[in-house]
């Protein structure tokens, strides 16, 4: 009896190592171990924006979103729909102005696009000329699209460019996840210097792939941030993200010496986006 007994002791104990190695991976750790596979990206765009249609930003490939709530950052700007966006002469032109305008002082633009431009993987780049002004605080950056992980930050946020108008010159790559983001001091970042940010164009783009993202200003990489195969609180990047441009006023950052009113109106110009498909391998 006492040896039917060990046998069938035994047997549960196969059994439940069997069932583990089947399981499911736990949420927040990862799937597959991914390593540098040296990805490449098509050199024809899958999805662009040259400027060069219209007096205003395409509605097929862009949403105006408003509001003056702060945006999560304190920031002092009322983003309106158009109002502070043109196209002309093949350039984008975002426009930060001081007005008052539903209970803020400075409006400005937010374009995203969100469900008409989204993406997994790939080279996101734009050619852009920034404002320059203490208080401005301009991006070219990107959010998760459905936010399977959770809210911010555990979705992930893609920084391509971040400009403080108090640091002129000193351009930015960040990314922030649950594990790393600014709240926790812990953000994954990068800088530069780009002396003629504000009086030439310059191209800021990203290189996107499984196993990580690269920051860049015309050509040159600064920024890298490698995925550890430590599961999504470390690298949310595995889903579809879309593409932000908009100058904020003030803010927790932007905001930190406070805001010149002298420099108004502020533009940040875009002469063009363009997305490359990464090619699987």
């Amino acid at each position: 009896m006492k040896m039917i007994n060990i046998l069938v002791v035994a047997f549960f104990a196969i059994a439940s190592l069997s069932c583990t190695e089947k399981d499911p991976v736990v949420k927040g750790t990862p799937k597959t171990f991914v390593e540098d596979k040296g990805w490449e990206f098509e050199t024809t765009p899958v999805w662009a924006d040259e400027f060069d249609n219209g007096s205003k930003p395409s509605t097929s490939k862009w949403i105006h979103e408003t509001g003056g709530n702060g945006w999560g950052n304190n920031e002092l700007q009322y983003y309106t729909n158009q109002n502070n966006s043109q196209v002309a002469n093949g350039v984008l032109t975002i426009t930060a102005k001081k007005e008052d305008f539903e209970g803020r002082k400075y409006t400005s633009t937010r374009m995203i696009s969100r469900n008409v431009g989204d993406f997994l993987y790939g080279r996101i780049e734009s050619r852009i000329k920034l404002p320059r002004g203490r208080g401005t605080w301009p991006a070219f950056w990107m959010l998760p699209t459905d936010s399977d992980y959770g809210n911010w930050p555990k979705s992930g946020e893609i920084d391509i460019l971040e400009h403080v108008g108090y640091r002129p010159g000193e351009v930015h790559a960040s990314v922030h996840t649950e594990d790393f983001n600014h709240v926790k001091g812990t953000q994954k970042t990068d800088k530069t210097m780009v002396p003629t940010f504000d009086t030439q164009f310059h191209d800021y783009r990203v290189d996107w792939t499984p196993y990580s993202i690269k920051g860049f200003v015309d050509g040159v990489q600064y920024f890298e941030f490698v995925n550890s195969n430590t599961g999504s609180k470390a690298w949310p990047f595995d889903k579809r993200f879309f593409i932000i441009f908009n100058i904020a006023i003030g803010g927790n950052w932007g905001g930190v010496q406070g805001v010149d009113d002298t420099i108004f109106p502020a533009t940040m110009e875009v002469d063009y986006v363009r997305v490359f498909k990464m090619i699987e391998k």
